[in-house]
């Protein structure tokens, strides 16, 4: 993924007939892929209480996922990702208010900054790309994820990547028509695979990021995760 882009996203409830009904509507299933995640934060979660999320795929590196616009209303998200370890590195720096690390590999500063991991699964995933309309390179592609976790929670996820924010209002437009076709309620939420491992394993966390975001909005309406992170 090139470096920068903003992430707009939508995580829904897949069911028995999601990935016909992709079919139908002219998808193409790209690729099945297994692979590992493990997230990463202090002990008292300073990063996801931040509305960051750092991860390590197996096979695939580092990524640390950042809030993007403010004011993002709805059941979707808005993210940027980072892959460059330096540039992971800079903004963990800051986030943790940590001076004089430099910007070496994140797998350095992991001691220092006192991340450790807090998540580890296994996902199954198919994943689809998807044209509304007729092809045009104006017009940001769609992407459909499915997932299935290891600990047995399946979730889908409507994606479109953007460079600029004056993009977004068109990927948002896709997204909800393209969920709206899926058959997924307007206004369903569907919490991110990390969220639902919290709150099934390690239940205090969880019950931490609930108190953290009650002032501004529930951490299952935040990322993923996965997805939240994706």
């Amino acid at each position: 993924m090139a470096q920068g882009l903003i992430e707009v996203e939508r995580k829904f409830l897949p069911g028995p007939g999601t990935e016909e009904r992709l079919q139908e509507l002219g998808g193409t299933l790209e690729y099945r892929v297994t692979f590992r995640d493990t997230y990463y934060d202090t002990s008292e979660l300073s990063l996801m209480q931040a509305d960051h999320w750092l991860r390590r795929r197996e096979d695939s590196g580092w990524e640390l996922k950042c809030p993007g616009a403010a004011g993002v209303l709805g059941p979707h998200t808005e993210y940027k990702e980072l892959t460059a370890e330096p540039t992971i590195v800079a903004q963990l720096c800051k986030v943790l208010g940590a001076d004089g690390l430099g910007a070496g590999d994140v797998a350095a500063v992991l001691g220092p900054l006192g991340l450790q991991e807090v998540a580890s699964f296994v996902t199954k995933r198919s994943a689809w790309k998807l044209v509304l309309l007729e092809a045009d390179e104006e017009e940001p592609q769609l992407r459909v994820d499915l997932d299935t976790a290891d600990f047995g929670y399946a979730v889908g996820e409507v994606e479109a990547l953007v460079h600029e924010e004056a993009e977004v209002p068109t990927a948002l437009e896709k997204i909800h028509r393209l969920s709206s076709m899926l058959g997924v309620p307007a206004q369903e939420t569907a919490p991110a695979k990390l969220i639902v491992y919290l709150q099934r394993f390690r239940p205090q966390d969880y019950q931490r990021l609930l108190e953290v975001n009650s002032s501004r909005e529930r951490p299952q309406e935040t990322e993923d995760p996965d997805h939240c992170l994706g």
